[in-house]
């Protein structure tokens, strides 16, 4: 499930860069449609960065 991630590195964002930007498009669209808040949640669940990434 790693191809939006995929594609947004593809595009010369780094990792980190593509993690903020699913993030962002996640708060966008649970704006925009706030009675399928839950659902998208859990659509955008598998884009969440492991922990260990942030340990460094």
């Amino acid at each position: 499930m790693n191809d939006l991630l995929d594609r947004l590195k593809a595009e010369g964002l780094t990792e980190e860069q593509a993690y903020k930007a699913i993030s962002v498009i996640k708060d966008f669209t649970k704006e925009k449609f706030p009675l399928f808040a839950g659902a998208i949640d859990k659509l955008f669940d598998k884009y969440k960065p492991k922990e260990e990434d942030f340990l460094d």
